[in-house]
C-alpha cells in the first residue's frame, strides 16, 4: 500500500534522507508535501523533483517565483502541513521548539508521526503521549537508539506483556568529538574542532551536542517517555564504534541489542515500512568479520557536565526540560559564533535552570514560554 508522507524540515539532514529512502521506494512511498525553514533554494530544488501538491516555507524569498511554477498549495504554517487530509505519516524532521506544534496537531488528527526531534519529547512529553493516546495518533521514533529499543522491544509482544519482562534499557553514546581529549584542553577547543563527530554525519547543532553529551541526556529522557519506563532504568555506555544503537536488559539476565552500520537511513526506513521491513541494497552492510571487535566504556559523567543537567532536569519535571531546551540552544550558539568558549555551554545552562521558577503540570503555552525565556535569559546574560 502506498504511504503518503509529508517531511517538516525537508532541508534538514533527516529531511534529506528521508528524500533518499523515498527515491529507492517509488512504488510504496509518495511525499505529498514538503515543509522547510529558510533553505528556500534546497526546497525549491526538491519540490521540482517531488512535485508535492503541498509545500511551507519560512522564507520563499527569490525562489518563489520557482515554487509558482508548480501546481502547488502553499500552506500557512507547519501544523497545516501536518493535518493535511491525505498525509498518512508526519515526519517530523525539524529540530527544536518548531517542531512541537506540528506533532501534537499531527496526533491529534490521529495521524502516525515519525519523529525525529528531540525537543518535541523532551518539553512536553507528557502532553505529546497523551494526545497520541486520546486521538489514536502513534509515534514512531526515528532516532537511531530510540528506534534500536523499539525493535528490541517489539521481538517482547505487546507493550503490557513486554513491560514486566524489561529490567532496563541501555543507550550507547559514541562519546563525541572530544572524547578523548585532556579535559585541560577543553576550554581552548573550538568549534571546528567540536563538528568532527567521530562516526555521524549530522546536523551542526546536534554534533555539538553530541560534543557535549547533551543530546544523550536528551535521549534518556526521550526514552522515559516514549517506552514509559523510570528514568533510573535508563543506563547510558561509550561504544565508540557507533554498531550497537542500543540494549535492551530482559529479567531473565538476557541482553537484546539492534546492530547496524551508523546510517540515519536505516532507521529512517524502518519508521516508514513499519510493521513491514523493505528490502534495500543501497545501504551499506555491516561486515563483522572486517569491524573485529566492539568495545564498551563506562561512562564518565563528570567529563560531560551537560549530560548530568538533562539528567538532572528529566527527574524535576514541569518546566524545566524546556527551559534547559531554550538555554542549550542560545549558548550552543553563542559558541559557534566564537562568543563563549565551550566549557561556558554549561555554565550558562546551569544559572538558566538555577534561575527558572518551575511550573509543575504545564499546558503547552507554559512549556513554549519556558523554552523562549530560558533562551532569552542566557542572550541577556551575554548582552548586558
Amino acid at each position: 500500500m502506498m504511504k503518503r508522507i509529508a517531511i517538516l524540515g525537508s532541508t534538514g539532514s533527516i529531511g534529506r534522507q528521508t528524500i533518499e529512502v523515498a527515491r529507492c521506494f517509488p512504488d510504496r512511498i509518495k511525499i505529498v508535501a514538503l515543509a522547510a525553514g529558510r533553505n528556500s533554494e534546497l526546497l525549491s530544488k526538491q519540490i521540482e523533483e517531488i512535485r508535492p501538491h503541498t509545500y511551507y516555507s519560512l522564507q520563499p524569498g527569490e525562489h518563489s517565483s520557482s515554487f509558482s511554477t508548480t501546481s502547488l498549495y502553499n500552506a500557512s504554517s507547519l501544523e497545516e502541513v501536518a493535518t493535511l487530509p491525505d498525509v498518512d505519516i508526519v515526519m517530523v524532521a525539524t529540530s527544536g521548539r518548531a517542531g512541537l506544534l506540528p506533532t501534537l496537531a499531527a496526533l491529534q488528527a490521529g495521524k502516525t508521526v515519525a519523529i525525529a526531534n528531540k525537543e518535541v519529547l523532551v518539553m512536553a512529553g507528557e502532553l505529546v503521549m497523551e494526545a497520541a493516546r486520546r486521538n489514536g495518533g502513534a509515534i514512531l521514533p526515528v532516532d537511531s537508539e530510540h528506534n534500536a529499543l523499539w525493535q528490541c522491544l517489539r521481538g517482547e509482544s505487546t507493550e503490557s506483556e513486554w513491560k514486566g519482562q524489561v529490567s532496563r534499557l541501555i543507550v550507547t553514546a559514541s562519546g563525541g568529538a572530544f572524547r578523548d581529549y585532556p579535559v585541560d584542553r577543553l576550554s581552548e577547543v573550538t568549534p571546528e574542532e567540536a563538528l568532527q563527530h567521530p562516526t555521524w554525519q549530522m546536523g551542526v547543532k546536534i554534533t555539538i551536542d553530541s560534543a557535549t553529551l547533551m543530546n544523550k541526556g536528551l535521549e534518556v529522557i526521550e526514552a522515559k517517555w516514549l517506552f514509559d519506563m523510570s528514568m533510573d532504568d535508563i543506563d547510558v555506555i561509550i561504544h565508540r564504534e557507533s554498531i550497537i544503537h542500543s540494549l535492551v536488559e530482559l529479567k531473565d539476565g538476557s541482553l537484546k541489542a539492534l546492530l547496524s552500520c551508523p546510517d540515519m537511513r536505516i532507521p529512517i526506513k524502518y519508521a516508514l515500512s513499519y510493521p513491514e521491513r523493505w528490502e534495500d541494497e543501497t545501504v551499506p552492510e555491516l561486515e563483522l568479520n572486517k569491524i573485529g571487535s566492539l568495545a564498551f566504556e563506562e561512562l564518565d559523567v563528570n567529563r560531560y557536565p551537560c549530560f548530568k543537567l538533562a539528567l538532572l532536569v528529566g527527574q524535576m519535571g514541569g518546566t524545566y526540560p524546556a527551559a534547559l531546551i531554550g538555554a542549550d540552544d542560545a549558548a550552543v550558539h553563542f559558541f559557534l559564533e566564537g562568543r563563549i568558549p565551550y566549557l561556558e555551554i554549561p555554565i550558562l545552562i546551569e544559572r538558566v535552570l538555577q534561575a527558572h521558577i518551575n511550573t509543575v503540570n504545564p499546558t503547552i503555552d507554559d512549556v513554549l514560554a519556558a523554552e523562549e525565556w530560558g533562551r532569552k535569559y542566557v542572550q541577556r546574560s551575554l548582552n548586558g
